[in-house]
């Protein structure tokens, strides 16, 4: 099996072991194959791979016995052969930046020159082109020609693939229904934008909480940590939508030995509609006064201008409807006032009877 291994050929394999300056992966013939640490350590000396993880690797010599491969072709590896070779096969190529040319960059790759253009170097966080200039970076070849006297590379291709394994690893980690860490990076009129994992998702303000939110600076500040449960996801157009609402108790489960029928509250109107008012009873729990209801309003008054937002009023709980979320209400004196009229007329006794204004009257 190792023989049949040809210059350039890709090939999909498991890491085995990570020492100082080797990468070991399996060949599947109770051998390994040796690749340069270095092709997989970014420029802060972190290594992108550990002992289980799944790597294409290109081979790329049989040095006495030993199987050489590669994860990108850079150095005394980029001889023409080879280019040509990473060409056919995609096999990504590093390069350092050597200037800026008439539509894009000069680069060197081993002893070959190549060409970038602008549009190539480069994804999502383009910089400008005086930022490329002397670094090293890595590409694909696009084009091949005259025995690599022409050479067009492309660093975005690079970009584009690394992000796209990027947003695969995400789509496995964030899915439907999973409960997640965020951190809330900026708020807006809309609600919030969550960072999980290194993506950016929606709070939208109506799974904030289970009460009407006007304004997220309610609820979430920039910086908390909160835990999000995962709503929808749509990775082709890479948007992701969380909600806090979702992991909070629903009241309605509670709501029939909560209230009661003949339960008096006094709540605050919520919202007004053309067929009543809504009074909230509790959190997340609005019921209906309908406007039949309503003392001295006719059919078809327009409720907004007789009620409004935020203004008190005291119910009686007419009927519960737990399962289809519905209360029903009629209006009542507030529980303050029943409260006050029943201590009024306690404190009203004369000798043992019921206070009479007249029978006060007369005694003077």
């Amino acid at each position: 099996m190792i023989n049949r291994f040809e210059v350039g050929q890709p090939f999909e394999t498991t890491v085995v072991a990570v020492t100082n300056d080797t990468v070991f992966i399996d060949l599947s013939a109770k051998s390994e194959g040796l690749v340069d640490k270095a092709d997989f350590t970014d420029a802060d000396g972190n290594c992108s791979v550990k002992e289980g993880d799944k790597v294409t690797v290109y081979f790329t010599a049989d040095v006495r016995g030993e199987m050489h491969f590669t994860a990108k072709l850079a150095g005394q590896k980029a001889d023409t052969s080879m280019l040509e070779n990473a060409f056919k096969n995609q096999i990504p190529v590093e390069g350092s930046v050597q200037g800026e040319i008439k539509g894009g960059f000069e680069v060197k790759i081993g002893s070959s020159r190549a060409f970038c253009p602008y549009s190539q170097m480069g994804f999502k966080d383009k910089k400008e082109p005086a930022y490329y200039i002397g670094r090293t970076m890595t590409f694909v070849i696009t084009e091949f020609k005259n025995e690599g006297k022409n050479i067009i590379v492309s660093n975005r291709k690079i970009g584009e693939s690394e992000y796209a394994n990027k947003l695969g690893s995400l789509a496995n980690q964030i899915t439907e229904g999973a409960v997640l860490e965020g951190t809330v990076e900026s708020l807006e009129k809309f609600g919030a934008f969550v960072n999980v994992l290194g993506f950016k998702t929606l709070l939208p303000i109506s799974e904030m909480s289970l009460d009407r939110v006007n304004d997220p600076a309610d609820v979430v500040a920039v910086g908390d940590k909160i835990t999000v449960k995962v709503l929808k996801t749509d990775w082709k157009n890479e948007r992701v939508s969380v909600s806090l609402k979702a992991l909070i108790a629903d009241p309605w489960e509670n709501a029939e030995d909560q209230f009661p029928l003949g339960t008096k509250i006094d709540g605050k109107i919520v919202r007004i509609a053309d067929f009543g008012v809504f009074v909230n009873l509790a959190s997340g729990i609005d019921g209906l006064v309908h406007i039949s209801e309503l003392e001295g309003v006719k059919a078809g008054t327009n409720l907004k201008k007789v009620y409004s937002v935020g203004q008190n009023m005291s119910v009686v709980v007419e009927k519960v409807d737990a399962a289809a979320k519905r209360i029903s209400l009629k209006p009542a004196q507030s529980a303050e006032q029943d409260t006050t009229a029943a201590s009024y007329l306690s404190s009203q006794k004369d000798d043992g009877e019921t206070y009479n204004p007249f029978a006060a009257f007369f005694k003077k």
